[in-house]
Formats: C-alpha cells, sequence, structure tokens
C-alpha cells in the first residue's frame, strides 16, 4: 500500500518548491518583447534584485544556471594564465575551480574536506605568501549544497584585508540567496553569483552575477571577454536586448518579478529568520534521532550549518532505502547524498539531504520530519524517539 497520492512534496535542495503565485504569474501569452509592460517591468525589478544581495551596485542576469553564472563572473575578472584562491568545503567549490581550470585559470586550492568549514587564517596565511601578487581572485562558496556548510564569507574579507592582498574577492550564493544572511557591500564581496531555482523559487534558467566598482575596474583592464559573458552592456543596457545578449527569458521574468514581490511583502530579516527557526527544527528532530541510531548531521557545529539544506548521515543502504520509502510510500522526495561519496562506492548510500529553501513555511517541514520518522520505523533503522516532539517545540518557540 501507498500513502503517496496527492500533492508530491519536492524536499530537495534545488529546485525549490514554486509558489503559487510565481507558477500563475508565469501562466500568460508570451509578451513583447521589443516594447511596453515587459520593458518596463524588467527596469523597475532590477533595484529589487539588487536589494535582495544587499548592493548598491551592478547586477547582470543571464540565461543559464549556476554553471553559466560561474563561468560568467570569471570570464569578466579573471584571464588565462591567472590565477586564483579556492578554500574548498565540498563539492560545488571543486566545481567552480574546475571551470576556472576550463577558461585557463591557475587554481590554487586549499581542500578543508567534507565536514570542516573553511578557516579563514589559513588564505591570510596563503595570501601573505603569494608576495608576487600571482593570486587574482579567492573563490568561496556561501553555502556548499552537498555538505550543507555554510562559510564565514566576513571573515574571509577580514582575511583578504589583513594580509593587504589585492584579491577580488567571489562568492557563490545559489544555495544561499534569500535564505541565509547575506550582506553584499557589508562584507566587502565584490563578485556574486546566484540562480534562480533556490531561495528565489523560480524554475531553473536564471543566472544573476552582481558586481562591485572594483569588479568593474578589473573588468575594464581584461585584454577581452566575449560579447555573450560581458557583463557590461547587461549591467547598464542602452537597448533591452543587452540585458540578455538576445531574446529576453520572458516567463522566467513574469516568475521572478513575482518571487521578488513576495520576498519584499515579508521583509528580508523575516525570510532569515523564517528559514532560520525552520533549520532549527529540522536539526532538532534530526540530533533527537541521533541519539539511539546511526543518523548524523554532516556538521556539528551549529554556526556553520546552512539554513537552506540540511546534510546528513546514515550509513549505507540506509539513506538510499529511506529516500525510496518516503518517496514510494508517503510522496516527499529527498535529495541524494550528492558530492559524499562517489558514484558505485557503497558508501554514497549512507547519505541523504534535506532542502529547506524558498517557499516553504513550518506545516512543510513538520511532513518531511513526519514521512522521516514513519520510514525509519518502516525501514527498521534505529532512531531516538521524540524527534516531531523537538521540532514543534522549536517551530512553538519561535513562533
Amino acid at each position: 500500500m501507498t500513502l503517496s497520492n496527492g500533492r508530491e512534496y519536492l524536499a530537495i535542495p534545488g529546485p525549490s518548491v514554486m509558489p503559487d503565485r510565481v507558477l500563475r504569474a508565469m501562466n500568460r501569452a508570451a509578451p513583447n518583447i521589443y516594447e511596453g509592460d515587459l520593458i518596463d517591468m524588467v527596469a523597475a525589478m532590477i533595484p529589487d534584485l539588487r536589494a535582495v544581495a544587499r548592493t548598491r551596485h551592478n547586477a547582470a542576469i543571464y540565461i543559464g544556471n549556476g554553471h553559466a553564472a560561474w563561468e560568467a563572473a570569471l570570464a569578466n575578472v579573471i584571464a588565462p594564465g591567472d590565477t586564483v584562491l579556492v578554500p574548498a568545503t565540498g563539492r560545488f567549490a571543486h566545481g567552480w575551480a574546475d571551470m576556472a581550470h576550463g577558461l585557463g585559470v591557475k587554481t590554487d586550492i586549499i581542500d578543508f574536506g567534507r565536514s570542516t568549514p573553511l578557516d579563514p587564517a589559513r588564505v591570510e596565511e596563503s595570501l601573505r605568501s603569494d608576495t608576487k601578487g600571482r593570486i587574482k581572485a579567492v573563490l568561496v562558496t556561501h553555502v556548499d549544497t552537498s555538505t550543507s556548510i555554510r562559510n564565514d564569507v566576513a571573515g574571509v574579507r577580514a582575511a583578504i584585508d589583513a594580509a593587504g592582498h589585492p584579491a577580488l574577492l567571489m562568492v557563490d550564493c545559489i544555495a544561499s540567496l534569500a535564505c541565509d544572511r547575506f550582506e553584499m557591500d557589508a562584507w566587502g564581496v565584490d563578485v556574486m553569483v546566484a540562480g534562480s531555482q533556490k531561495g528565489l523559487m523560480v524554475p531553473p534558467g536564471l543566472g544573476f552575477v552582481f558586481f562591485s566598482p572594483k569588479a568593474a575596474e578589473a573588468r575594464a583592464r581584461m585584454p577581452r571577454v566575449s560579447r555573450y559573458w560581458d557583463w557590461t552592456p547587461r549591467a547598464n543596457p542602452e537597448h533591452f536586448y543587452q540585458y540578455w545578449g538576445g531574446t529576453a527569458p520572458t516567463h522566467h521574468l513574469f516568475g521572478l518579478r513575482e518571487a521578488l514581490t513576495m520576498l519584499h511583502e515579508e521583509g528580508m530579516e523575516a525570510v532569515w529568520a523564517r528559514h532560520a527557526a525552520l533549520a532549527r527544527a529540522i536539526w532538532a528532530a534530526c540530533e533527537t534521532w541521533g541519539q539511539e541510531g546511526p543518523l548524523t548531521l554532516n556538521l556539528t557545529d551549529r554556526a556553520y550549518r546552512s539554513h537552506a539544506v540540511t546534510s546528513l548521515r546514515i550509513g549505507p543502504p540506509h539513506g538510499t532505502e529511506l529516500r525510496q520509502w518516503v518517496s514510494q510510500k508517503a510522496g516527499v522526495t529527498l535529495g541524494i547524498g550528492l558530492g559524499m561519496a562517489e558514484p558505485g562506492d557503497p558508501a554514497w548510500h549512507g547519505f541523504f539531504r534535506i532542502g529547506h529553501m524558498g517557499h516553504v513555511n513550518a506545516h512543510m517541514v513538520l511532513g518531511v520530519l513526519g514521512a522521516i520518522d514513519a520510514g525509519l520505523k518502516a525501514i527498521g533503522v534505529p532512531h531516538g524517539p521524540g524527534a516531531l516532539d523537538a521540532a514543534t517545540a522549536v517551530i512553538a518557540e519561535a513562533a
């Protein structure tokens, strides 16, 4: 017997659940892309987008996913033969480094593993040793979606400044934007990249690059940037098509306009507080289950846990078995343990992730936790009792 009939719930770390308001905004006929309402809507939307990133400066939009945003950011400020420093705390820092390598950029990687946040002191040490100024940028992943590590971006800026180094600070906020607190200008970030499909609650397909005046100066020194990746016309277009390097992604834009309206109606401080409270409820349940069983959170220190995704270890084959049970029997899709072990390695089956980003509220989170609790019982994984009580206590106090 299955109890999964009805609306399925996607509890993966992106694409996230899309609000009905966003879906309704996208459900319309194709607009005129040369004049009229669409052009006016986008011009008014850019300041709201910058407000979510907490910057007064430049925003460029690309038709593409997070990987496209990675390449766009690199292409504008890093030339072939240049060097970047990559403090890696999981799969996605290595992915960004690999993107740089594909562009002919040298990468110095400091690997902190899969369960440890980056150490700004080691970043400072690396920059101090770079007496010839080889390093042009430090690439930081704010939240690594695979490990759920949330890194100290402001601490990295302090390390760069303490070393007296001119490197740009470039930050991947694909998993964290509009979920975890991020202050681009206040934290001294030069370039930030994000995607539409997570905290912004829009389908995959838009990549965002925000950049500071210092980064704009670095772009001006580049010998060349391809017409498509060049952020200059996108951030300061003379004609509407220059926002996109061609035809506008019309229906994504209608969805984004509604998503930004929702975020600003709630207020960014409230958005961050909501994600933090729901994350604490998930942690409370997981910590309770783990008191009498194999389940453990990937990070012990709450200060470095993401408020958008939680990565968990449960041992093979329980991770895969649990995901399959809650999907087939309860209609809840959990995230795979991406990057925690290589596919083909039996250990791969010992991890899973809970996505809690974007359009998510208390009853959604409690439904996911209830399905996991039932799944643990059904497949016979030992676990501590009282997890749902622990989660509801956190929600009751927060609300």
